[in-house]
């Protein structure tokens, strides 16, 4: 696999921005190490959108898990964007994340580098604020992509009081979440109403996860609405020991979509 850090200038954030990108590579001297083989090497690949929680940016997924080696035979690409501490949302008090990562993001490294537009070819995961992020991306634009994984995924935004300020920063209020097109749920319902396409979910979290209660009432909320929809808990903390395991159960989990690529 390629790793790639890509710095470039970003028009909608008027900033500086950066992306950490995985490419699948065709080799056939590299030790221990799987590798796509000729065929994936030279077509466009199908890509994974991996977004990063609240504390983290655009490296973390590759520091701490082996994500780089859980998708080398697999043929699949990963785009890891730094959207700081903006719960992928056009700030009330700040810049538009939402509409770098939905649109701009998707744009330019479809540019850069051989990814396929295709929406079979496109997924998007996330942990805690990134799980958010993912289901979001997946809800609003579902003609854009086949499936989302959240892992111990911020599902409830309006449950997190404990940030009053900085929430308000993001939102305006509590009203400012639905306003700015944020609420997971009335975007399920918006899809519905629309029969639009359902993308694929898959939400897992710990069961000493802080997050597990929301996590549950979206898992109650959207069974029974007809969506591919797969839920997991189990022992478990808000840590990488959990994501670096959830990470590879998602995996799993995308196979299927992955097989289907010609």
């Amino acid at each position: 696999m390629a790793l790639i850090d890509c710095k470039f200038f970003s028009d909608t954030l008027g900033m500086a921005s950066s992306v950490r990108v995985i490419l699948p590579e065709h080799t056939t001297r590299q030790i221990g190490v799987a590798s796509s083989n000729a065929a994936d090497a030279l077509r466009k690949h199908p890509v994974l959108f991996l977004l990063h929680g609240l504390s983290d940016d655009e490296s973390i997924w590759t520091r701490c898990t082996s994500i780089e080696r859980y998708v080398a035979a697999l043929g699949l690409a990963v785009v890891m964007p730094n959207v700081h501490r903006s719960f992928y949302t056009n700030m009330a008090s700040g810049y538009r994340y939402w509409d770098f990562v939905s649109s701009e993001l998707l744009d330019k490294c479809r540019a850069f580098f051989p990814l396929s537009p295709r929406r079979e070819d496109n997924f998007v995961a996330g942990l805690s604020m990134g799980g958010y992020g993912a289901f979001k991306l997946a809800l609003s634009m579902p003609e854009s992509f086949a499936a989302a994984a959240s892992l111990s995924g911020s599902l409830d935004l309006t449950g997190l009081r404990e940030r009053p300020e900085e929430m308000r920063l993001i939102f305006g209020d509590s009203s400012g979440i639905s306003a700015a097109g944020g609420d997971l749920r009335a975007l399920t319902r918006n899809l519905i109403d629309r029969a639009r396409p359902k993308p694929r979910l898959f939400q897992c979290c710990g069961t000493d996860d802080f997050l597990l209660p929301s996590n549950r009432i979206f898992r109650d909320f959207i069974t029974g609405l007809g969506f591919d929809h797969r839920y997991e808990e189990g022992p478990g903390r808000h840590d990488w020991a959990y994501w670096d395991l959830a990470i590879q159960r998602t995996l799993t989990w995308l196979t299927p979509d992955l097989q289907s690529v010609p």
